[in-house]
C-alpha cells in the first residue's frame, strides 16, 4: 500500500532524486537541490498557518511507499497563482480581417498575451516513480488534492486550473519554443524553464507584448499549439473526465493546454462523502476501491475498501486505519477512485 502525506524537510534526497529521473518541463520538480529545498521550507510554512484567505501558499505532498521505505511520488498546490510575480498565459483567440473592396473575409488564431496578477488556484507537480504507475497509483496521486482542498476551502482560490506539460522532446527542444520563445530571450528552453522557477521578472522584460499571428509561425510549432507531451496523454484525460476544460489558454514557453475546473465541477469532490470510522477489522473487505482521507491536521490518503453500514458509518481495514492514522470514532472522507463506467 503507498500512502499521500504532506512533504517533510528530511524528504529533500528522495526529491532531489525524482527530479533527477524526471523529463523537462516539469517547473515544479527543478533539478536544482537549493531550490527544491526552499520549496520544501515553503511547503511546511504553508501547512503549519491556517490562513484566512489563499495568498500564493505551496503545498507540496509525496507518495510513499512505507514497506520498501522510499518516496515513489510528488504533487502539490499552489492555493492562489500571481501576486508580486504574475501567471502568464497565452489565450487563443479569433479576429476577422476583412475587406469590403475585395469581399474578403477571413478569420484569424492570434495569442494574445495574459498577464493575472489575482489568478486561481494551480495543481502540478505530478511525477511518479516509472515501476509504480499501475494500479491506480496515479489517479491517486493525483486526486487525492481535490479531496484535501474540499476539507480546506478557506486556503484555495475557487477557480482551479492545471497546466499540462506539451511537446518537448528527450533532449528539452520545443518546437514552441524554437519558433517563438528563444527569438526574444536568447536560451534553448530548459533554460528558460528553470529560470522561470526561481524568478518570472525576465518574462515581463523580455516577452512580446503584442499578439502573435499563429498562421505566421512555423507549421511544426502550430502543430503542437494545446497538446500535450505523449507521457502526459493519461494525465490529461484523467482531469477531462473528473470534470475540467480546456481553458483556451496555452502555456508561453511550450504551448501546453491549460485546462480549468471549479471544486464543485469535479467528479471525486461531488462524490466525496464524510463517516465516522465505527469498525476497523483486519477481515477481507470486498467493494470497488475508494480514495480515502482522514480530516485531521496530520492529513493522510490511500487507496482501500470500505463497507458503507446501515446508520452511514463505515468499516474499513486496519492497514487503512493504520495509513490513515485513523481510530475507531474518527471521521474520514472517501470518494470512488474511478468513475462509474456507463452501461454499454
Amino acid at each position: 500500500m503507498v500512502i499521500i502525506r504532506p512533504v517533510a524537510e528530511t524528504d529533500l534526497d528522495a526529491l532531489a532524486e525524482l527530479a533527477d529521473m524526471a523529463d523537462f518541463g516539469l517547473t515544479s520538480l527543478p533539478k536544482d537541490r537549493d531550490l527544491l529545498a526552499i520549496r520544501i521550507a515553503d511547503s511546511l510554512r504553508a501547512f503549519q498557518i491556517a490562513p484566512r484567505a489563499p495568498g500564493g501558499e505551496l503545498y507540496i505532498f509525496v507518495m510513499e511507499d512505507p514497506e520498501a521505505g522510499k518516496v515513489v511520488g510528488t504533487s502539490c498546490i499552489v492555493s492562489k497563482v500571481g501576486g508580486f510575480q504574475p501567471f502568464y498565459a497565452y489565450r487563443i483567440e479569433n479576429v476577422v480581417h476583412e475587406s469590403m473592396t475585395l469581399g474578403v473575409r477571413k478569420e484569424v488564431s492570434i495569442l494574445h498575451l495574459v498577464t493575472e496578477h489575482s489568478g486561481p488556484c494551480e495543481i502540478g507537480g505530478l511525477f511518479l516513480v516509472p515501476e509504480y504507475r499501475k494500479h491506480g497509483n496515479g489517479r491517486l496521486l493525483s486526486l487525492f488534492r481535490f479531496l484535501f482542498m474540499a476539507l480546506r476551502r478557506e486556503r484555495f482560490e475557487p477557480l482551479i486550473i492545471a497546466e499540462m506539460r506539451g511537446v518537448v522532446d528527450e533532449n528539452g527542444r520545443s518546437p514552441f519554443w524554437e519558433a517563438l520563445g528563444r527569438r526574444f530571450f536568447d536560451m534553448d528552453f530548459p533554460k528558460a524553464d528553470y529560470l522561470s522557477v526561481k524568478d518570472k521578472r525576465f518574462i515581463a522584460e523580455l516577452m512580446p507584448k503584442c499578439p502573435i499571428y499563429i498562421s505566421l509561425l512555423p507549421e511544426e510549432a502550430q502543430g503542437v499549439i494545446g497538446k500535450v507531451h505523449p507521457d502526459t496523454r493519461p494525465a490529461l484525460k484523467m482531469l477531462e473526465d473528473e470534470g475540467f476544460r480546456f481553458s483556451g489558454m496555452v502555456d508561453i514557453f511550450e504551448a501546453g493546454p491549460i485546462v480549468v475546473a471549479r471544486p464543485h465541477e469535479i467528479r471525486i469532490v461531488k462524490e466525496s462523502r464524510f463517516a465516522a470510522a465505527r469498525e476497523i477489522t483486519r477481515e477481507d473487505i470486498q467493494s470497488e476501491r475508494f480514495l480515502i482521507t482522514n480530516t485531521a491536521h496530520d492529513f493522510r490518503a490511500c487507496m482501500g475498501c470500505l463497507e458503507a453500514l446501515s446508520d452511514g458509518e463505515i468499516r474499513i481495514r486496519t492497514r487503512v486505519a493504520d495509513a490513515l492514522h485513523v481510530r475507531e470514532g474518527d471521521q474520514v472522507c472517501y470518494a470512488p477512485l474511478s468513475p462509474k463506467k456507463e452501461p454499454g
